[in-house]
C-alpha cells in the first residue's frame, strides 16, 4: 500500500449532537463513503493549522473552536485506484449553534466527487446509505469527548 501525506479530519458536532459528514463518490469505482472534513497536511503545517484549513475548504467553516487535542487512527482505505495506509489525527469542533455548510475551497477533481453533506445523529451513523470512513468514528468521538452522551453507555 502507499503512504499518503499525513491528514487530519475534523469530527464537528453541533447543538443536537449531530456530526458532519461529507459523501463522497470513488471516480475509479463509483463507490461512496462518508466521512468528517478534512484532508492532507501541507509541508511544513501543524496539524492544527491543516485542521482548520481543511475545514474551511470542505465545509465553509471559519473561525469555529476546534480543540488542539486529537486522536489519531490508523486507516487503510482504497481510493480512485490506489491503495492507501497510514494514520490520521481527528480533531473535535463543538459547536454552539448548528452553522452553514458550503464547501469554499474544493479542487476542481474534488468537485467532481464531492456528493452532499449530511448532520447526522452520533447515534444514526450505521442507517447511512453508504460506508462511513472511519468504520470506528464512533470510538473516536467517545475518546475525543468522554463527557458526551455517546459514552453513557447507550451506544
Amino acid at each position: 500500500m502507499d503512504s499518503p501525506r499525513p491528514s487530519v479530519r475534523v469530527v464537528c458536532v453541533d447543538p443536537g449532537q449531530r456530526i458532519l459528514l461529507l459523501r463522497w463518490r470513488d471516480p475509479a469505482t463509483g463507490n461512496r463513503i462518508w466521512e468528517p472534513p478534512g484532508g492532507g497536511i501541507e509541508a511544513g503545517e501543524e496539524p492544527i493549522a491543516a485542521a482548520r484549513r481543511e475545514l474551511r475548504e470542505e465545509a465553509g467553516l471559519t473561525q469555529v473552536p476546534i480543540g488542539e487535542r486529537f486522536v489519531v487512527v490508523p486507516r487503510e482505505l482504497r481510493w480512485n485506484g490506489v491503495d492507501f495506509a497510514g494514520e490520521e489525527a481527528f480533531f473535535l469542533c463543538l459547536l454552539t449553534s448548528p452553522p452553514e455548510v458550503r464547501p469554499a475551497g474544493l479542487e476542481q477533481h474534488e468537485v467532481e466527487q464531492f456528493q452532499e453533506h449530511r448532520w447526522v445523529p452520533w447515534h444514526a451513523l450505521d442507517a447511512l446509505p453508504d460506508p462511513v470512513e472511519p468504520p470506528q468514528l464512533l470510538q473516536v468521538l467517545m475518546e475525543l469527548a468522554p463527557d458526551g452522551p455517546w459514552a453513557a453507555g447507550t451506544a
